[in-house]
């Protein structure tokens, strides 16, 4: 006679499963260099996770002197551009500390485009004039005496090309499209910044829809690679714009930076490791009014910092507007350190390694800190021939802060997986499976499709019996009729969805 099937095994009931993620490393205020001082200002007002304000710093420095220089890595020459993604949910008071950090630059704009009008009415005026100067040579050529055409011709010559139209004034852009920020780019200014306090409007947009999102991301690859912009569309015709730059800063919330941080083409691509990443530690319940500081003095000295280099010419042809950069050099100590840098980045990226699983962004650590370490540089002196050491030190300091960030995010990624998995597995025992126990040969037999796989329906009921959904059996009890080296009981005490 068989022995009865054994009852599942009572406890103090099973637990959630929790994507936990673990608590990143404190970020390193100390390297901001000359951006400390504004950084700290803005989260003693707000009581943000110091992170928020000083992705912003970084990346309204970057868009403020990339056009002035590239810098020297160990990979060539590079632009100082700063793509950042700062992951944070509603309420971390994201806009309050962006909104101090780009006030001097949405002032500038402002004034910028009241300016322009009045250079358009001027175009206007002018453009009239050349059309009209230019029909009437063309009526005298149409009577088709040589002579006519000839005198015409001249004319025509001396008249000169057509008045351009003023550049656009608009540095920032929040949502564009491809094409939308080509054209940009095209008519208006050489150095844009990408910035949106509610970056999932641009990720869950248009541009990276379906059928853009491809030829999106290919053009923002090659814009912080420094390339130059190629299109080619019918009726446009085709056309190559050289020295353009841009920055970008998106902050996100978790939901939909999980999206898109699991969206193989943004990996494969190379897109996201080309982005200083992280998700700090939330303060709210902390942010208490009697804590809060002000330096009223540190945001106005970085106010007039941006605001000087703004009102500065960027180098650049008068024609094409294409951006003439000179190459900021590493000097020898800051060289030192940067290989220093890579060399221990490229060891921890072996097999085994600790950064083994975050081999793309890894690979650009070293670029990362070269491109931060220039951004430093001019915004403490625009007119900086090299990177001095200690620039480079505070560089690698922030670079490592943020490859740490991009490890644990992809570590929990990959833990959100398997926790995904075995939500799925537990549902299917609870709702459906017909039997007090189950095997691992009843999952990849007869469970959810993307667990018929030993390795994986093994590794969702390890999940689920660490978390008490799931009761080890002794091996050798008989389980519907057979023995079993390895079975587990279903735990029923109650459900949680």
């Amino acid at each position: 006679m068989n022995a009865p099937e054994p009852i599942p095994f009572q406890s103090e009931g099973p637990q959630p499963l929790v994507r936990e993620i673990p608590p990143g490393e404190v970020y390193p205020v100390d390297a901001l260099g000359p951006l400390r001082a504004a950084v700290e200002a803005v989260q003693g007002i707000t009581q943000a996770p110091l992170a928020i304000p000083a992705a912003s710093a970084l990346a309204v420095a970057s868009l403020a002197v990339q056009a002035f220089a590239d810098v020297e890595t160990l990979g060539g020459t590079r632009p100082l551009s700063l793509f950042a993604l700062t992951i944070a949910k509603s309420g971390e008071r994201k806009s309050s500390c962006d909104a101090p950090l780009m006030a001097a630059l949405r002032d500038y704009e402002r004034e910028q485009a009241k300016a322009q009008r009045d250079a358009v009415a001027s175009w206007q005026n002018a453009h009239a004039l050349w059309k009209g100067e230019r029909d009437r040579i063309l009526a005298s050529a149409k009577s088709g005496k040589s002579e006519k055409r000839v005198a015409a011709e001249a004319d025509l010559n001396a008249l000169g090309k057509e008045p351009a139209a003023p550049p656009s004034t608009d540095r920032t852009v929040t949502e564009p499209t491809y094409e939308g920020l080509t054209r940009l780019f095209a008519e208006g200014q050489p150095s844009l910044g990408l910035f949106s306090d509610e970056g999932g409007q641009f990720l869950g947009g248009h541009a990276m829809n379906s059928d853009n999102r491809q030829k999106t991301l290919a053009a923002l690859n090659d814009l912080w690679q420094g390339n130059p912009i190629r299109r080619t569309r019918q009726g446009d015709g085709a056309y190559t714009l050289y020295g353009r730059k841009l920055a970008v800063h998106l902050m996100v919330q978790p939901a939909v930076a999980r999206a898109f941080m699991s969206d193989p083409l943004a990996v494969d691509t190379g897109f996201l490791p080309r982005f200083l990443i992280c998700e700090p530690l939330s303060t709210i319940g902390t942010r208490m009014h009697a804590n809060t500081r002000r330096d009223d003095a540190a945001l106005a000295a970085f106010e007039a910092r941006l605001r000087a280099i703004l009102e500065t010419d960027m180098p650049m042809d008068p024609e094409t507007r294409e951006l003439t950069p000179r190459t900021l050099q590493l000097s020898p100590e800051a060289r030192k350190l940067l290989v220093g840098f890579s060399d221990a980045i490229e060891a921890a990226q072996g097999p085994g390694g600790d950064l083994a699983h975050v081999s793309g962004y890894a690979s650009k650590a070293a670029e990362q800190a070269a491109r931060i370490s220039g951004v430093l540089t001019l915004w403490r002196d625009l007119d900086a021939a090299k990177v001095e050491a200690g620039d480079m030190a505070d560089a690698i300091s922030l670079a490592q802060f943020y490859l740490s960030e991009a490890s644990r995010l992809a570590s929990a990624a990959t833990v959100s997986a398997e926790i995904d998995r075995a939500e799925t597995l537990r549902k299917w025992l609870i709702e459906s499976w017909p039997h007090p126990n189950v095997t691992v040969r009843d999952v990849v037999r007869l469970g959810p499709n993307p667990l018929r796989e030993s390795p994986k329906a093994r590794a969702a009921l390890g999940v689920l019996e660490l978390h008490g959904w799931l009761h080890r059996l002794e091996p050798g009890t008989v389980v519907r009729g057979t023995a079993r080296k390895e079975a587990w009981a279903i735990v029923r005490a109650f459900d949680v969805v």
